[in-house]
């Protein structure tokens, strides 16, 4: 480890015109008299939501294995479902399976129907919504949140939220609910739903266009700069006061930021050429491939997470009801067709070929984290991942059997490799009371919790 005897702050920011770009951790920022009993890093959370639920949560979907494995405990077969793409990750995986999310449920004759429109607002509440169009919406304070209220504050940005697809309607939907419900999985409190970005843009320049204003930002557009370009003195005179290691770690992590806008110019780019575009109403820095877009997504939050803008994202990779279709699957009905497949075995196997597709992105975000140092690890052994759905089985809107696994360690919080299955009846919240205070929430119950799970 090269040593200096000056302590580079961890809040160190190369800034330029409309740029403040974070560093990752180096060895510079450890003090010298730390550096034999180095303090623990802190832990990063993600939040997936994968609507419409899984083939594997309907009667031929459980006797095929098709998203939960046969077999309890560490010795399991992912190869007849759709977990089969994490198998060279299963040392880092947590598969939890047959819990309920029974506030999705329909409570009154009224809210009957209306999965589809309050489910998401449940995911990571697990409290019932209440039923209106206008703006007075309830639930409750997200997961992601309660933590962010409690470590988010030690960040430039407490938390972020991401989706993949529209989620700006305004008003009603239908069923009674409001579009809010749908829009957003991260609530900062029951009555306050946060807005959640589409496009990667718009997440770059929050996470590295500080202090820019949009003319600016527009003006560096149309020059097709890099924004490291504002800040390449400030590079050259730091690489003077690092040693190499650290040279080499900044010079990988500012290269991997480089590549990542170069990807957005890209796709602005060919946005803007006038082809015609699969996603016309989308946003110009929104690709039309649903795999790049979630790609670029999980790299955004790799080098959010290596340098510590932040430590939270919620993301929303499906909304409840689209149509969109993933061809790229082997499949080509629209998303929300397909889930409605009449527990026929045919519809049911197209189902879990979009549920599998779905989850192979997952990879692509495990092997950012795990390749990104940090402290005497890597970002996957500090990071948190929960990837689940609100939803069972989606032809008949029921919320059983939902699937759910985590991903990472979780500053050793969280062994992996195992596969738990609940006990009948098992509320989903009770395996997320058990990560929260896991990575230190302190709370006795989460809506409709019972008890602790053992992960």
């Amino acid at each position: 480890m090269y040593i200096t005897n000056k302590h580079m702050s961890r809040r160190t920011v190369l800034r330029g015109l409309g740029a403040a770009v974070s560093l990752p951790l180096l060895d510079a920022m450890t003090p010298a008299k730390a550096s034999a009993n180095p303090t623990t890093d802190p832990t990063r959370l993600v939040c997936i939501e994968m609507v419409h639920g899984s083939a594997g949560s309907t009667k031929i979907g459980i006797e095929k294995n098709m998203w939960a494995p046969a077999a309890e405990g560490t010795d399991f077969d992912l190869t007849p479902s759709s977990l089969k793409p994490l198998d060279p990750y299963r040392e880092h995986v947590t598969i939890i399976s047959n819990t309920d999310v029974r506030n999705a449920e329909a409570f009154t004759l009224p809210e009957i129907g209306g999965d589809h429109f309050r489910s998401s607002a449940v995911f990571l509440t697990q409290a019932h919504p209440k039923q209106t169009e206008g703006s007075d919406v309830l639930a409750g304070t997200s997961l992601d949140q309660l933590y962010a209220q409690k470590f988010g504050q030690e960040t430039p940005i407490p938390s972020m939220q991401l989706s993949i697809e529209n989620v700006d309607q305004a008003g009603g939907c239908t069923y009674g609910y409001s579009c809010v419900y749908t829009d957003s999985i991260s609530w900062a409190t029951p009555t306050d739903p946060l807005p959640m970005i589409r496009n990667p843009r718009v997440v770059f320049d929050q996470l590295f266009g500080s202090g820019a204003t949009p003319e600016q930002r527009a003006e560096r557009r149309q020059t097709d700069s890099s924004i490291l370009d504002w800040i390449t003195d400030e590079v050259a005179r730091m690489k003077r006061t690092l040693g190499p290691t650290d040279r080499g770690r900044l010079d990988d992590y500012l290269d991997n930021i480089r590549e990542i806008e170069r990807r957005i110019q890209k796709i602005e780019q060919r946005n803007a050429s006038g082809e015609v575009r699969e996603l016309p109403d989308a946003p110009i820095g929104v690709p039309d491939s649903f795999e790049e877009h979630v790609k670029l997504m999980f790299d955004l939050q790799a080098a959010a997470f290596m340098s510590d803008v932040t430590r939270v994202f919620a993301f929303k990779i499906g909304r409840d009801g689209s149509g969109r279709a993933y061809p790229d699957s082997g499949v080509n009905t629209g998303f929300h067709p397909a889930s409605h497949h009449r527990d026929q075995e045919k519809g049911v196997t197209d189902f879990a070929k979009i549920n599998t597709y779905h989850v192979s992105m997952m990879p692509h975000f495990l092997d950012a984290l795990k390749n990104a140092p940090e402290g005497d690890g890597n970002l996957l052994d500090k990071t948190l991942i929960i990837y689940g759905s609100p939803m069972g089985n989606s032809n008949v809107h029921n919320h059983k059997r939902c699937p759910l696994f985590i991903a990472g360690h979780g500053n050793g919080q969280f062994e992996g490799g195992k596969h738990i299955k609940a006990p009948d009846g098992t509320p989903m919240a009770n395996a997320m009371l058990t990560m929260m205070q896991r990575i230190g929430i302190e709370a006795d119950s989460f809506g409709d919790s019972t008890t602790t799970m053992d992960l």
